[in-house]
């Protein structure tokens, strides 16, 4: 059976909904692709992530990365100079094509800045609403429940991790599995695996995204968009494996797209099958996973901790 690269797609804002997820599914369509677009479905709050100025390597990650040139000067405004839109309502039509193109599709979050700067500290309370408002309005436009999750920023905390549970999702990919500077796992074997004492599967992304390889110095070459395709596509093929990539509809969606174009030729050149979390979930669902608590970690060229998978702790 050919090994399975799942493409788990990010869908922060209300830009990214409009623009980069129909450019996506023109994308993974011409090259016959499954995948999972995970959607933002509450206001567009990005402005707000201004805040986060004073974290270590923050600023570091912004000049390497263009904000301003993907994200787009409007969307930085939103929550800030600009009132922000609700993506739920205003881009349900581009959710539903999503879907109807034949992607599986769940939840993101509702409000992305507020999830990812506040999840971690907050209780059972705040995150059963903040859950719950997603939930529903994932209802709304898709008329169905949801049935899986990608936590934005890879934040979460337990009473959402238990939510899952209670809600009857089977899986999540909520987590990352720790890299080496390289990019490389550091144990090549990490994959899927369930939180002690909970039901649902996790699986967590396998390879570096690309805002944290841009503008890096890896192994003395300066990544680039002249070579960082080149360079993700050495990782799977030194690594032939089930693999999870997580990818936005706000990078690879618009500016980014030609060198996802070289991903998936790449990938599938290596003889992957390009895959959707639930392809990966039937899969892998019998199989016996193993347990870990909850952990944080770093992981190279992005600023504070996530959600990981540290099978050497």
């Amino acid at each position: 059976m050919a090994p399975l690269l799942v493409l788990k797609i990010d869908v922060d804002t209300y830009r990214g909904t409009l623009e980069g997820v129909p450019n996506l599914v023109r994308m993974l369509s011409r090259h016959a692709a499954g995948a999972t677009f995970l959607f933002s479905l509450g206001p567009d709050h990005t402005g707000w992530a201004m805040r986060r100025a004073l974290r270590p390597g923050f600023f570091q990650k912004v000049s390497r990365t263009s904000v301003v040139e993907h994200y787009g000067f409007k969307t930085l405004m939103y929550g800030v100079l600009l009132p922000g839109p609700d993506i739920g309502v205003k881009g349900a039509a581009e959710m539903r094509a999503a879907r109807d193109a034949g992607f599986e599709c769940g939840i993101h979050t509702w409000d992305h800045v507020r999830w990812q700067d506040n999840v971690r500290t907050r209780d059972a309370r705040w995150t059963d609403a903040m859950m719950q408002k997603s939930e529903q309005r994932y209802a709304q436009v898709f008329g169905e429940a949801p049935h899986t999750h990608g936590a934005a920023g890879w934040q979460m905390n337990l009473p959402a991790f238990r939510r899952h549970d209670s809600q009857g999702y089977a899986y999540a990919s909520d987590g990352r599995a720790m890299l080496r500077e390289n990019g490389a796992l550091a144990d090549p074997q990490a994959g899927p695996y369930r939180f002690q004492g909970m039901r649902h599967i996790q699986m967590p992304t396998t390879l570096p995204t690309l805002d944290e390889l841009l503008g890096r110095e890896v192994d003395g070459v300066e990544l680039s968009t002249q070579n960082i395709a080149a360079h993700l596509l050495q990782l799977t093929a030194d690594n032939r494996r089930d693999h999870v990539y997580t990818l936005h509809a706000e990078l690879e969606g618009q500016k980014l797209a030609p060198i996802f174009e070289q991903l998936l030729s790449g990938w599938k050149a290596q003889g992957y099958q390009l895959a959707s979390m639930a392809d990966y979930y039937e899969k892998i669902k019998h199989d016996p996973l193993p347990e870990y608590p909850v952990q944080w970690g770093e992981l190279p060229g992005r600023s504070g901790e996530l959600i990981v998978l540290d099978t050497e702790t």
